[in-house]
Formats: structure tokens, sequence, C-alpha cells
């Protein structure tokens, strides 16, 4: 499995509920591009619209050697679903609170690229402060255990 993109914030800024392997509609030389520069995910999301799932602001640089057919870097993409998932996931984003965001575009062992979409409810500031902090206590636990075996 090849990544080619990842979303490092998506974790601290929103709580996964679910994730699902979905494939996408590119088109052109966007797999070629995929796969030599990668892409940008930082900013998309996705968004269930007419019975259909597409991703927005995903980022794939234009591939340098392609001839006449360019497609714009940050156009819509349809993400690829079964209908039953589909209607799933309508019903829980139309809920308050609920986003779809991708966490990682890769290649699976077929080479197909595929999307880690995730189903998620964005944080406050302090549930992020609060598992900071929660992190620290941890590491500080295990730096006490680790020196008294040490003695030991």
């Amino acid at each position: 499995m090849k990544v080619a993109a990842t979303n490092r914030k998506a974790r601290h800024n929103y709580q996964i509920i679910e994730t699902y392997e979905v494939g996408i509609e590119l088109k052109g030389d966007e797999v070629k591009s995929l796969r030599t520069r990668g892409c940008s995910i930082g900013e998309s999301f996705g968004r269930v619209e007419a019975g259909e799932v597409f991703l927005y602001n995903m980022h794939i640089p234009e591939f340098e050697k392609s001839s006449y057919f360019r497609p714009d870097p940050k156009r819509v993409r349809k993400l690829l679903l079964h209908k039953k998932e589909i209607k799933r996931l309508f019903g829980l984003v139309t809920q308050k609170g609920f986003t779809l965001i991708p966490l990682k575009v890769y290649f699976n062992e077929k080479g197909i690229a595929k999307i880690e979409i995730a189903l998620a409810r964005g944080k406050h500031t302090f549930d992020k402060r609060r598992k900071l902090k929660e992190e620290i206590v941890q590491k500080e636990t295990q730096r006490i255990l680790k020196r008294i075996r040490r003695r030991h």
C-alpha cells in the first residue's frame, strides 16, 4: 500500500466516528500526478448531494508531461460508494455536527487509488486541551515507571 497523502490534523481537530474505504473518480493524468507528487487533502471535505458523495478542495497538481487535457487541480471529485453506504452517510451527515473528511489517499495492492474517509464530529478547544494534558500525564508516568524499572 503506497500512501500518496495523509490528513495529519484530522485526528486532532475531529472525533472520528466511522471510517470508509472509497474509490475516487479521476480524469486524465490525475493518477500519474498522484503517483509522482501526491496531493493535498488538508482543507478538503465531503458532501452528499443528490444521492452521490463528492469531495471538495482536494488539490491534485497538474501532471507536467500531460499533453492537452489538464483538469482543474481543485475540481470537485466524485467518490465511489455503494448506495446503501451513501444513504447511511446522508442520514448521519444531515445531523448537526457531523461531517465527512478524508484521512488518507493511497494505492491499494492492486494499484487502484483509494481514499479513506471518516464520518467525524468537530472537537471543541477544551477537548483538544484535555487530550494534550492526558498525553503529557501518560508520558510522565511512562518515564517514571521506566526509571523505577532501571533501579530494580
